[in-house]
């Protein structure tokens, strides 16, 4: 029996991965593989999960989750390989990936065969400003897409869905348009009935060069921070992220991990567990396009948010 796929695209912080955790916690029965480009980003609750192997994380509700590495067609063929098989596979692709590559590979006949695209999701975050679908790498998300859900409506003004669903039709795309309120979307729309039928070939259009636009940037601490002085670094950073995340402990509340995000000009925390015994106590990532940021600069400004500094 196909394994059908579900491939979920969308923008730097857009919440795609709020997506995929949702789908796993509430499986309500399926066996999910979930392909993802890091394991930091997947935040399961701690009952679920099972233990790991082979880069594979096992969940207590069936499902597993695998990192991204290589290439992916071998990735998918060591999943259709496991037994029992998963009843799908959900493939979370970069913020910077231009998903019609990822489609054109799934379209070689051997994984059509085994492994259907089945559903392409575009998740955007609801308060992004309709002008940002005018870039290139966006409205590739959106022309592949089948169903588009907009993310994070609790954090936009009551008229940002429909700005953006106005902004989306706009694009001519044949995607539904759905709400995704804290990740949730109807399991229908994005698990249809596994018959055994063969998927229908896409057009995705002639492979284009890769563009590399973005960078990610790291720096880590041993100290903890000031809660103040990290809060005015990133705001003197934001004007040129694209997106950021890490796990810091504070000088305010020393002991207590928090885990930092940045994405569309928001910052959020949440609480987080402490890293393992070697691993700086701060880390956080940086991603912005090329030449926009330097190390030194990322340094220097980073540097005066250490308690002590």
């Amino acid at each position: 029996m196909p394994v059908p796929v579900l491939l979920v695209t969308g923008f730097l912080g857009a919440g795609k991965t709020t997506v995929v955790n949702h789908l796993l916690a509430h499986a309500d029965g399926r066996r999910i593989a979930a392909v993802v480009n890091d394991f930091g980003a997947i935040n399961i609750d701690a009952e679920l999960i099972a233990g790991a192997s082979d880069g594979v994380v096992s969940l207590a509700n069936g499902c597993i989750c695998c990192s991204l590495e290589g290439d992916l067609l071998r990735t998918l063929a060591t999943l259709l390989r496991r037994d029992p098989k998963p009843d799908y596979i959900v493939i979370e692709t970069s913020g910077v990936a231009d998903p019609a590559d990822i489609v054109r590979n799934l379209m070689d006949p051997v994984i059509l065969r085994e492994a259907p695209l089945e559903t392409v999701l575009c998740v955007i975050d609801a308060g992004t400003p309709p002008s940002a679908l005018d870039d290139a790498l966006l409205r590739s998300q959106l022309r592949v897409a089948d169903i588009v859900a907009l993310s994070k409506l609790d954090l936009a003004d009551a008229a940002a869905g429909t700005r953006m669903r106005e902004a989306i039709r706009a694009q001519r795309v044949p995607a539904v348009v759905v709400e995704a309120n804290h990740g949730e979307i109807p399991s229908a729309l994005l698990f249809p009935a596994n018959d055994g039928r063969a998927s229908t070939p896409r057009e995705v259009g002639p492979k284009r060069p890769a563009e590399e636009r973005f960078e990610t940037l790291s720096w880590t601490s041993d100290k903890p921070v000031s809660l103040p002085g990290l809060q005015q670094a990133i705001s003197r950073l934001a004007p040129k992220l694209a997106r950021a995340k890490g796990l810091f402990e504070t000088v305010e509340q020393p002991g207590r991990m928090m885990v930092f995000q940045f994405a569309a000009g928001r910052a959020t925390l949440a609480p987080g567990e402490a890293p393992p015994q070697g691993v700086p106590r701060t880390r956080i990532v940086f991603i912005a396009e090329l030449g926009v940021l330097s190390k030194a600069e990322l340094d220097g400004i980073m540097e005066g948010c250490v308690a002590g500094g």
